[in-house]
């Protein structure tokens, strides 16, 4: 499987790349890179409205891509794809187009204590904007939420719960179905954060009963600068355009203007086409591995690189809760994490080190940051053993 990424076929300081930064960004495969260079080179045009053949076929391709997300997800219709720039447009997608107008001075967001900063920043700037008021899940120190406080904080003033399904500084999985089962219950609306869960387990946003789900396309093996937000058709409807420009609209004049129809009306302007081009060509090549099949690899190689880690003197893992997905973020006695990062840089081995954008994380555990290995369907035992290797000469370079 790794002859199909053609990054992981060089050397790194003399070494051969062992990449452990997938909850950053994933490799793309040989085919993705293809569906690119063959739109750039082949149908490259605007979508929509063209009458000529490469933007008839550009539209096709754009508008293919949207299908294959719609099925990927398990979505009821195509009007529920919405193409945006990240996972962080999403949510803010949501926070002013769905959420802004309901929301009264008193009301109440509910968030976890494990978010990344975009599922935390936009609401806090909408609560800023409005008088609504953030309510927070805390977590335990294995890095699980505190279940009951989640249901004490969900109640008659919450209009929102926003929770990560896979947490991205510490790999816990959280129980998002009986959350949003939970919530429905209070006719709380959910936004599920699924940026660390599509490429790792298999996502039905039907089958959730998510009302809004959002993911980015570099996560799941896809270009960068393209995101996906799913939201339920009654839902958009009833949603004002996030932007304006061209493409979301149906009439314009100076005295007013109509929008055009789902989901066109929250994608004002020219689309990253190539970008949903290559998203749909990695769902195709994901999916030909077999999701079910992924995530059973990649939890026997955390469970091989949890008790591998260890054996590393002085290695504290942050994050031990008993559902996870292909995280292992940790500190080292006496070493910075920066530190970490570069010397198993120098061996090889490329992770990921800082506060991940999760900064309430850090704070939570009484850490400035950690190191974070984060896999994928391509890495190995082999690639845990450099790690490992890569660790024990930190604590030999710092022991001098």
């Amino acid at each position: 499987m790794r002859a199909d990424f053609p990054a992981l076929q060089q050397n790194v300081h003399g070494r051969p790349l062992v990449y452990l930064d997938n909850a950053a960004t994933t490799q793309k495969p040989r085919s993705v890179i293809e569906a690119l260079v063959h739109y750039y080179e082949r149908d490259n045009s605007n979508v929509h409205r063209g009458v000529h053949a490469l933007s008839e076929r550009a539209t096709a391709a754009y508008e293919s891509a949207r299908e294959r997300v719609r099925a990927f997800l398990n979505a009821a219709q195509r009007e529920e794809i919405v193409f945006t720039r990240g996972t962080t447009e999403s949510i803010n997608l949501v926070a002013q187009s769905f959420l802004r107008p309901r929301l009264t001075p008193g009301d109440e967001i509910l968030i976890t204590g494990m978010e990344h900063h975009s599922n935390i920043v936009p609401w806090q700037l909408l609560c800023e904007q409005t008088g609504a008021v953030l309510k927070v899940v805390p977590i335990t120190d294995d890095g699980e939420l505190v279940y009951a406080e989640f249901e004490r904080l969900l109640n008659r003033r919450t209009r929102l719960l926003g929770v990560v399904q896979v947490s991205n500084a510490l790999g816990t999985v959280n129980p998002v179905a009986r959350m949003i089962k939970a919530a429905h219950a209070q006719d709380v609306p959910v936004l599920v954060d699924g940026a660390q869960a599509v490429a790792h387990l298999p996502v039905d946003v039907r089958a959730l009963d998510a009302d809004f789900y959002a993911f980015s396309s570099h996560k799941i093996f896809g270009p960068t600068g393209l995101g996906v937000l799913y939201a339920k058709r009654r839902l958009l409807e009833d949603m004002p355009p996030y932007q304006g420009g061209g493409d979301m609209i149906l009439t314009v004049s100076f005295e007013r203007s109509t929008w055009n129809a789902l989901p066109y009306k929250f994608e004002a302007g020219t689309p990253h086409i190539a970008g949903a081009v290559g998203l749909g060509a990695a769902l195709d090549y994901l999916e030909s591995v077999g999701l079910p099949g992924i995530a059973a690899h990649e939890h026997a190689l955390l469970d091989y690189a949890t008790d591998a880690v260890r054996t590393v003197k002085g290695l504290r893992l942050i994050g031990t809760a008993n559902e996870k997905a292909g995280i292992l973020s940790f500190v080292m006695d006496g070493v910075h994490p920066h530190d970490i990062g570069t010397i198993v840089d120098a061996e090889g081995v490329a992770i990921r080190t800082g506060h991940h954008c999760a900064m309430p994380v850090m704070e939570r555990f009484g850490v400035p940051a950690t190191a974070r290995a984060s896999f994928a369907l391509y890495n190995t035992r082999a690639d845990v053993d450099a790690l490992v290797h890569a660790l024990h000469r930190v604590n030999q370079l710092f022991a001098n």
